[in-house]
């Protein structure tokens, strides 16, 4: 469990740089990202190069004993770039080059700027691949921030064609796969299609489902160039990616086959105020965030790599204070940068990066906190980063060597099922406003942490073997091939609304839905209702206990399946058919947990209910519990624990780590 930092050398005076490396030391940082935004002080004329000063400033953060992250620049192209291909620039729904004077102003699927960002990453990793302060990389910068993953560019027009040819191989293919011949939408060869923008109505919605397969792939292929030229030039170095929170325009999955660890951008304040959270939830969580935020995504990233680097993950960016660019943006409470930080350790983080070491006096994030104040004074992230690291050394937990090395592993015999293709089937096809696939994956999850289980989410395409419960709140694809592995893997399921309602090219599933996983669920949907705010079913349970449903409900026909729960109106809500879970609408917590809590129980998970804005998270022999909540919380662990930090009365804000002993 280490700590890093992210640094912007080139905006600081050079006198500052050997200081700051040293009171990064001080304060217990070892890692230290740099350079993503620094392309035109690396190369201020077409071919260039000004490399002195990085010389100097990863020799100065090398000299202080620190590991450096080295960044690919190319998130900013530089102004003599732009001007010299205008048409590498992103271009927006309608039909607006997306210009210099922020960021991320390019096109995936631009043949020049591709070009230009291999030679840029090749010149990078050629002259500090073997340079001994550099410990791993990270690939350009959030990829798809700021909405760029879809770009209407003439650049993409023709990738599109190529890539659709490549895939349907006849145009007739492609005719009856989009059900072309409604609305008299037939095609006579490929270069006849455009980007599916700008249409009257709705385009048709397996063209706009193919699109985002196909700039979902211009994202992973963009970002194979850079790894290949990394690895080529910097072989042994880790490569990462710092991906964002609640961002579903790309397969995460897709990129993260090519790195070694992935990373996100934490930023639970603004996540809170940002997405899908009702006003009083985002006005309780305020300053603290919902505990759950974080945790969703730790879990996320800590499922994308594979293989040899299965579950290893950072966090990049995380907020040290108030940010800049959420709708509103107040201060945490003091204690909720320490707690943010040890909560992803608890999950399994080898690194926590604070974004940034200094607040920047200037330009557009001037007013995004860092660990210390523009005038160099410590700011409470920096004095709470402090204490996390004294903590780390007082408990034994801060590593000396590179990440990555003897990790404890996380257990989770929970996994929650999330697939991009379903959540953009949904996105374009939601059928209801406010029916947001990411919305109701998030609240099966909550839940499932609210009963104390942990949890891991995974691609469509994993082993589920081995997980007592597995849980699909959104998967609206149909799918086969999960449907086998499920059917074979012993364990309890539970099926959100929509599932397998959808073919491959947003039509139909065969038989009605849920299509693939019918014989696993025992029922047929016959009819959908989307419900407009204000709408809300009661659903009765057995015990006498009430849940509500919002959103989304169906009417459903028993094919071997039987009613646990049902509506008002007598109407199944919650069905069961043998180890399959079915759920006819969309529950609001309440019902989550209790049906979490019944497949839970037939699985052999025991459960418990937990102080509110309470969590557990178990990593290795260790239970880490972490408070929320504004006021203090008891919460004393079984099994004669021992208290490693903290102690069974959890101030506010508060976290204890207790040592598990081996059960009887």
């Amino acid at each position: 469990m280490q700590l890093g930092v992210c640094y912007y050398p080139e905006q600081w005076p050079e006198d500052w740089w050997a200081d700051d490396a040293a009171r990064m030391v001080q304060m217990g940082i070892r890692y230290v990202r740099i350079a993503e935004f620094a392309w035109s002080r690396i190369e201020p004329e077409p071919g260039q190069f000004a490399w002195a000063w990085l010389d100097r400033a990863i020799e100065t953060l090398h000299a202080a004993g620190l590991r450096v992250v080295l960044c690919t620049p190319t998130a900013t192209p530089p102004k003599w770039l732009v001007d010299a291909d205008p048409g590498m620039l992103a271009v927006d729904a309608n039909g607006q080059p997306r210009g210099f004077g922020s960021r991320r102003h390019y096109c995936f699927s631009s043949p020049t700027y591709r070009a230009q960002s291999a030679r840029i990453t090749a010149a990078v990793a050629q002259r500090y691949g073997q340079h001994p302060a550099v410990a791993a990389w990270q690939t350009d910068n959030e990829y798809g921030c700021h909405l760029t993953v879809l770009s209407y560019s003439l650049a993409a027009r023709a990738a599109f064609r190529t890539w659709l040819q490549a895939k349907y191989k006849s145009i007739d293919a492609l005719n009856t796969a989009w059900g072309c011949m409604f609305w008299s939408q037939e095609y006579r060869s490929f270069e006849e299609i455009d980007p599916p923008v700008g249409t009257v109505t709705e385009a048709n919605p397996a063209h706009r489902l193919d699109y985002r397969r196909f700039a979902s792939s211009e994202v992973a292929a963009f970002n194979r160039i850079q790894t290949d030229l990394i690895r080529q030039h910097s072989p042994g170095r880790d490569v990462t990616h710092n991906f964002m929170g609640f961002f579903t325009e790309f397969d995460h999955h897709d990129v993260a086959a090519d790195l070694d660890v992935a990373t996100w951008d934490s930023y639970p304040l603004g996540f809170t105020q940002d997405f899908f959270l009702g006003a009083a939830e985002k006005a309780r969580y305020a300053r603290t965030g919902h505990p759950d935020i974080p945790a969703f995504h730790h879990d996320l990233y800590r499922g994308m790599c594979s293989g040899a680097n299965k579950n290893r993950w950072w966090v990049m960016e995380q907020q040290p204070g108030p940010v800049n660019w959420a709708q509103w943006n107040p201060a945490p409470l003091d204690g909720m940068v320490r707690l943010w930080t040890w909560q992803a350790f608890a999950h399994g983080a080898e690194v926590v990066s604070y974004f940034r070491w200094r607040q920047a006096p200037f330009a557009q994030e001037q007013m995004h906190a860092g660990l210390h104040r523009p005038d160099r004074s410590l700011d409470q992230g920096g004095v709470e980063a402090t204490q996390v690291a004294s903590e780390l050394k007082a408990l034994g937990l801060h590593a000396t060597g590179d990440a990555g090395t003897e990790r404890p592993a996380m257990h989770a015999r929970v996994a929650l099922v999330l697939d991009y293709p379903s959540l953009w089937m949904a996105q374009i096809q939601p059928q209801g406003a406010d029916y947001n696939p990411m919305e109701i994956s998030f609240s099966a999850y909550s839940a499932l942490r609210q009963l104390g289980l942990d949890v891991d989410i995974v691609s469509s395409r994993a082993d589920v073997a081995g997980y007592a419960l597995v849980v699909l709140p959104a998967h609206l694809r149909e799918d086969s091939a999960l449907a086998a592995r499920l059917a074979n893997s012993g364990a309890q399921i539970v099926f959100g609304p929509r599932a397998g309602a959808k073919n491959q090219y947003l039509s139909f599933a065969d038989g009605l839905p849920p299509g693939a996983f019918a014989a696993l669920a025992g029922v047929q949907v016959q009819r959908v209702s989307s419900l407009p705010p204000g709408v809300l079913d009661t659903v009765n349970w057995p015990n006498r206990a009430l849940s509500g449903n919002s959103h989304w409900r169906e009417d459903v026909q028993l094919q071997g399946a039987e009613a646990v729960a049902h509506f008002d109106d007598g109407h199944p809500a919650v069905l069961r058919h043998g180890r399959s879970w079915y759920s006819a609408g969309w529950p609001d917590a309440a019902g989550w947990k209790q049906l979490f809590s019944r497949a839970a129980e037939a699985a052999g998970l025991a459960t418990e209910v937990l102080p509110e804005d309470l969590r557990l998270s178990r990593l290795g022999d260790c239970l880490y519990v972490q408070n929320f909540s504004r006021s203090s919380v008891h919460y004393a662990p079984s099994n004669h624990a021992q208290c490693l930090l903290g102690a069974r009365d959890l101030a506010p804000q508060g976290l204890a780590i207790w040592k598990l002993q081996p059960s009887a």
